[in-house]
């Protein structure tokens, strides 16, 4: 599985971004991980094929939505109400072998997000 993230930028605090990953070939479950400047990455949201079984981090939770466009293998993140912490690196990962958000054995180049206030 090949993942392409984009749709990266910079945008002021309460503002919005869409990120968007174009996926190619199959996979049990995809979702954004992200890494800010001298922290650990963490998990912020998947999703499950087979289902909309979904996944967010508490610190998102109301504010970004996960969906996914079956027709064009793209899954999107849609990011609203953006906050200086929301600063980091994003990546888009899948699992190819479970249908599990985690454990990704496939990794796409993050794409920068910065949430200035």
């Amino acid at each position: 599985v090949q993942l392409q993230a984009s749709g990266g930028g910079s945008v002021q605090a309460g503002g919005s971004l869409t990120l968007s990953c174009a996926a190619s070939g199959d996979y049990k479950a995809i979702g954004w991980f992200r890494q800010a400047p001298g922290k650990e990455r963490e998990a912020v949201s998947c999703i499950r094929s087979g289902g909309n079984n979904t996944y967010y981090t508490d610190s998102v939770k109301g504010r970004f939505t996960i969906s996914r466009d079956n027709a064009k293998n793209t899954v999107y993140l849609q990011m609203s109400s953006l906050k200086p912490e929301d600063t980091a690196v994003y990546y888009c990962a899948a699992n190819s072998v479970v249908t599990y958000c985690g454990g990704m054995n496939h990794w796409g180049k993050g794409t920068l997000v910065t949430v200035s206030s």
